[in-house]
């Protein structure tokens, strides 16, 4: 069989869709089309049948996907052959699973970065769930970006950047001055961030470690509207260094160290082992780590 129909096959099935596919393979709709018909003949199947969650496979299809991929992977590498990417001329949608920091920290200059190498390149950005695991794994995500220790063991990954911990207040707080002290930070009411990827367990972690108990008046699930919401209240932060020096270029807040010492984390990006190779998401990891790698 056609190592291309090979191919097609296997990102009709991760993405369930042909747009996308003809996208992700740099291959117009019409091509992918015309090829899904010929698997269909061959196949005697419908192979994908569309719903209202796009193109689903039929039950053959489930059975065909796993000796087809490996087919493919034998004549990738028997023949060294793999598709160039060439991010001047490409259309393909990538598609980044990102915590609420990874969005404040990442995204503006990314994006600045894709559209001056890559402007028919589109980027999706996709929350972090339990299931991020397996949408790297199937490919519908490229990769993903935070502190997540869970994608530690399995998953191919590069270390960007070490994170400490900051408290942001707003500036004119009436108590809090130019130094935060474990009385005050005890004493205050606390906003805490409850999204994946900003350390929260790490702060909460350390302080019942050491026995230090706060109030805790308010848990947000996001981070978008911090800085408003501390610029505007006498609620004390405690958040990743670069979320408070955003804070502070956005919102009238001040940035104090912590009284107590939080362990610092690291972010990472994270991907499959499936797409180690793969020049597309090897473009996409170099854009990351040249912008973001210290």
């Amino acid at each position: 069989m056609d190592m291309r129909l090979l191919a097609i096959f296997d990102e009709i099935y991760k993405t369930k869709s042909v747009t996308r596919a003809g996208q992700n393979l740099d291959l117009p709709q019409t091509s992918v089309s015309l090829a899904l018909g010929r698997l269909r003949h061959q196949f005697n199947d419908p192979l994908f049948v569309r719903t209202s969650k796009g193109m689903e496979p039929t039950p053959h299809a489930k059975e065909l996907v796993k000796p087809l991929r490996q087919a493919l992977q034998i004549l990738q590498a028997a023949t060294r052959q793999q598709v160039v990417f060439d991010p001047a001329r490409s259309e393909r949608q990538f598609r980044i699973s990102m915590t609420d920091f990874s969005h404040l920290e990442f995204l503006p200059s990314l994006i600045n970065r894709v559209n001056e190498l890559a402007p028919s390149v589109q980027i999706e950005i996709l929350r972090i769930t339990p299931d991020t695991a397996s949408l790297l794994e199937s490919g519908d995500s490229d990769l993903a970006v935070g502190f997540m220790p869970e994608l530690d063991a399995g998953f191919f990954q590069q270390n960007l950047f070490q994170q400490n911990f900051a408290c942001v207040v707003r500036k004119t707080h009436p108590r809090i001055g130019a130094r935060m002290t474990e009385n005050l930070y005890k004493r205050e009411s606390h906003v805490v961030i409850t999204a994946a990827g900003t350390g929260q367990d790490l702060v909460e972690k350390t302080l019942t470690r050491k026995g230090i108990q706060r109030k805790i008046a308010l848990s947000l699930p996001t981070l978008p509207g911090l800085g408003n919401l501390l610029a505007n209240t006498d609620l004390v932060a405690t958040v990743p260094v670069r979320v408070a020096q955003t804070l502070v270029r956005i919102a009238q807040v001040k940035l104090l160290a912590p009284p107590i010492a939080f362990p610092s984390f690291m972010i990472k990006q994270h991907w499959h082992e499936r797409y180690q190779h793969d020049p597309a998401n090897r473009w996409l990891r170099s854009q990351m780590a040249d912008l973001f790698q210290e």
